[in-house]
């Protein structure tokens, strides 16, 4: 064991400070961006968690979000690939939701609307709807509600409830779809021409699009596009994926936001951690002052110093992960959406530890106080 590592291990408590700092920096960002993804992720979770290998959109559309129709005649076209299997359009719409019932407080609020195909396998229908669900929402006007959503609609499993005027039935609950903004309903596609809110005809929204092999995802995306003449563009879902959330953080408020944490964390962590390494040396000035008097140099013992951040770097990012890992649980626990995407992860520890080693950069010059003639006072 080194002499960084084991004088870091020893006196555990001088540096604990330099630790919870990196680890409450590291933690602000890693929750705030947890939170912004998991906005997005229930947005697009049907999407996510369907069958379907590739998604095509307009062509001029950089993500999910926002994006509009296309003529129908674009469906066609995707079928001429052979290596395509089913094609389905996404359809959705919304309007005022009200409450009935005698003596409850009413409740009207606007909702998104969100249409599945009922039929077993179908594209639309996300993998972890159960039987009971699909079947559920087979029935006419019947809507699926996110059991964390039902408080705010003042609804539970089997009551009535008007939509746009038109009377539906809280046929089933979902979890893991929760909304951070609007209130997302799910109904079957023939409840959502019910309701007068399908597309027309003649339109189809984003489409979903199954493969024979689901691994030549990428190659049939190039295809498809190599073919689409400015018609549409074809997407994998991990690229999509990453579009949704890269265009969320384009917001400007958003972008703000983050940008403030991130320099608010790198800030408190540099400073706090750069005193308390600070501090721990000139504690074992002496220490430091002795290695001198017995010849070791000042290039060793800067190094002795960098590799001592080093370590409190690490320990840092175990502290952060315990600590988000600790926030996400009661997050989920609470049914509160949040995501980590591993890219932004990975630059987070990495800053982590190269806060730590500039703080240690910081404190070399406390080094030119262990003199070895302190030793003879």
């Amino acid at each position: 064991m080194s002499l960084a590592l084991s004088t870091v291990l020893y006196e555990w408590r001088r540096y604990l400070a330099a630790v919870v700092a990196l680890a409450a920096s590291g933690c602000m960002v890693l929750v705030l961006v947890g939170l912004f993804v998991g906005i997005v992720e229930s947005v697009t979770a049907t999407i996510d968690r369907s069958p379907a290998d590739l998604m095509v959109l307009p062509a001029k559309a950089t993500s999910l979000l926002g994006t509009g129709g296309m003529p129908r005649r674009v469906m066609p076209l995707i079928y001429l690939n052979p290596e395509v299997v089913d094609v389905a359009d996404m359809d959705d719409g919304g309007g005022q939701f009200s409450n009935l019932g005698a003596g409850k407080e009413k409740i009207r609020t606007y909702v998104n609307v969100m249409a599945v195909d009922t039929a077993p396998g179908s594209l639309t229908l996300p993998s972890d709807f159960d039987e009971n669900v699909r079947l559920a929402l087979s029935q006419p006007y019947a809507v699926a509600v996110d059991k964390t959503a039902l408080g705010r609609l003042g609804v539970k499993l089997g009551d009535h409830a008007a939509l746009n005027g038109r009377e539906v039935i809280v046929a089933a609950t979902v979890t893991g779809y929760p909304s951070i903004n609007n209130v997302q309903i799910i109904a079957s596609r023939a409840t959502l021409r019910l309701l007068k809110q399908a597309r027309p005809d003649n339109r189809v929204g984003p489409m979903l699009v199954k493969l024979r092999d689901p691994a030549r995802a990428a190659q049939v995306r190039d295809q498809l596009n190599a073919v689409a003449g400015g018609q549409y563009r074809a997407w994998t879902k991990p690229e999509l994926a990453i579009a949704n959330r890269n265009d969320l953080m384009k917001e400007q408020i958003i972008g703000i936001v983050l940008g403030f944490a991130m320099f608010m964390g790198a800030a408190v962590g540099v400073v706090i951690t750069w005193q308390t390494l600070r501090a721990a040396i000139l504690a074992n000035v002496k220490e430091f002052a002795s290695l001198r008097a017995l010849g070791v140099g000042m290039a060793s013992l800067g190094a002795v110093v960098m590799e001592m951040s080093f370590w409190v770097g690490v320990a840092g990012l175990f502290a952060t992960a315990l600590l988000v890992f600790s926030i996400w649980a009661l997050a989920r626990s609470a049914n509160v959406p949040m995501g980590f995407p591993m890219g932004f992860v990975v630059f987070i520890a990495i800053s982590l530890v190269v806060i730590a080693v500039v703080s240690g950069f910081f404190s070399l010059g406390v080094l030119k106080k262990s003199q070895p003639a302190d030793l003879l006072r």
